[in-house]
């Protein structure tokens, strides 16, 4: 008993500080409960029609990226380990030509869709959301029978449930060291699945406390396989923490907010109100962003800046001096390699990108991050001339400038923000199924897209989603580079 207390008095004299700032005011004590609430009012009939258009989007983009994710050496490790440890088949595995528990199918989809980093994001919580929420809700409904309009209510719920979290807690949760994808992500998908489980506002505020304390996932481990585990982690994650409080299992209904909470120990600035506020445009899944190179989203304005320079002033390699980019703070630690050594390291080098857009690259190819490209000499040698200054003038992830001096000593600028999302809902579609069309194959043959994409279309009024994942089993590939 002394010993005890003695502990107890200890701790509390160290943890005093923290303890009085971490502590909730009364208002932010019913937080989790104000956004179980709201997930569990969401209907179809309230699904407005752009974000039916954008969830169908979502959904394309999603398969996209996951076909060829699945050819990814982490997706078939995880694959090979679901199947060794057996389990009853509910759910398909996207690429694999089998079907796994909906958990393993969950993890696996999941690392498979991020695995490329070719996936959809957010701001507002700086993530990837579609990579976290359609697979739980795609081995969910597949299992249960669901149809396309519960999926479609479900992942606009968990979506925006997700955001507002984001929202609550930008950016320093992030900013502090973690992916907020494998983090946030895994409320996003406990809210998703909650709604298809049509769990009422008590259950559901206890899949959001479940969900919290098995929410994780470093931004140290970007270059890594462990990145696109983060996301299968938190879509599996998340399903079970809405499956356990299904049947009565019980979490922290404050857990978000609660001392020693979420919020408490993974950042230093909760805001439960910029959460709860509602987003400037109605809906955070209208703030969508898509991507269109194969890199990590914190590249993408550098890459678009100068890609417009070469071509309006007809660069060629031997022009270039020197490259300045500047580029927001946030940069570091998320996308600035400074020396990649792999393909994977590459998507997360600014440097490295921006070399390929001035060699004439397509960045949007999966074959121009391989690991020898990645070390081509005349690459790296166009590398070793761009330096990268991080400056408040960028002051989002989304925002770059780059400025080229060349050798005739031209000074040439261009700024881009990569954070405005596409207002023209055809072009994007447009432009999101030319990118399934070069990124399907060759898992999918021509017919097999074509249904694909009529399925997609018909998605609200698909009885059930097994059709689709019948189409997306296809037939097992070998792992690139195996």
């Amino acid at each position: 008993m002394i010993t005890r207390f003695a502990t107890a008095a200890a701790s509390a004299s160290a943890g005093s500080v923290l303890m009085a700032v971490a502590k909730p005011s009364p208002r932010d004590l019913r937080f989790t409960r104000a956004l179980a609430v709201k997930n569990a009012a969401w209907t179809f009939d309230a699904v407005p029609a752009d974000a039916r258009k954008l969830v169908r989007h979502c959904l394309l983009d999603w398969i996209s990226v996951t076909l060829a994710g699945a050819q990814e050496p982490v997706t078939h490790m995880l694959a090979e380990e679901a199947r060794e440890q057996g389990g009853f088949p509910q759910a398909t595995v996207v690429g694999h030509g089998f079907a796994a528990s909906s958990r393993q199918a969950a993890l696996i989809n999941g690392a498979a869709s991020h695995a490329l980093d070719f996936d959809d994001v957010n701001m507002s919580f700086t993530g990837h959301p579609s990579v976290v929420l359609v697979p739980a809700l795609l081995a969910l409904a597949e299992a249960r029978g669901d149809s396309g309009a519960a999926f479609m209510t479900a992942f606009v719920a968990g979506y925006e449930t997700l955001c507002r979290i984001g929202a609550a807690v930008s950016p320093g949760h992030y900013a502090l060291g973690f992916h907020s994808t494998g983090t946030i992500g895994t409320f996003g998908a406990a809210a998703a699945c909650a709604r298809l489980l049509q769990l009422d506002a008590d259950d559901t505020a206890d899949a959001l406390g479940i969900a919290a304390t098995q929410a994780a996932g470093l931004k140290a481990m970007f270059g890594s396989m462990c990145k696109p585990l983060h996301a299968g982690k938190a879509s599996a994650d998340g399903m079970m923490a809405a499956q356990l409080a299904a049947r009565g299992f019980t979490g922290r209904s404050d857990a978000i907010e609660a001392l020693q909470g979420f919020a408490a120990t993974h950042g230093p600035d909760f805001d439960p109100a910029a959460g709860l506020r509602e987003p400037a445009r109605g809906l955070y899944l209208r703030d969508n962003l898509f991507k269109h190179h194969a890199a990590c989203y914190g590249t993408h304005a550098a890459i678009e800046a100068a890609r417009h320079l070469r071509e309006t002033h007809g660069l060629e390699e031997n022009h270039v001096r020197r490259v300045t980019v500047h580029a927001s703070a946030g940069s570091e630690g998320v996308c600035n390699i400074p020396a990649p050594r792999t393909g994977l390291e590459a998507k997360f080098s600014l440097r490295h990108v921006v070399a390929m857009a001035l060699a004439g690259l397509d960045t949007a190819n999966l074959a121009s991050y391989s690991d020898e490209s990645t070390n081509e000499p005349v690459l790296t040698g166009l590398r070793d001339r761009v330096q990268v200054e991080l400056v408040r003038a960028c002051g989002a992830l989304t925002q770059a400038e780059v400025v080229i001096e060349t050798v005739d000593g031209s000074i040439l600028r261009r700024r881009h923000d990569c954070g405005i999302p596409a207002t023209d809902l055809g072009a994007q579609g447009a432009r999101l199924k030319n990118k399934f069309s070069a990124i399907a194959h060759p898992l999918l043959d021509q017919e097999s897209s074509d249904e694909v994409l009529d399925l997609i279309d018909r998605l609200e009024d698909l009885p059930d989603l097994s059709p689709l994942a019948g189409l997306l089993a296809c037939q097992p590939v070998r792992a690139r580079g195996h």
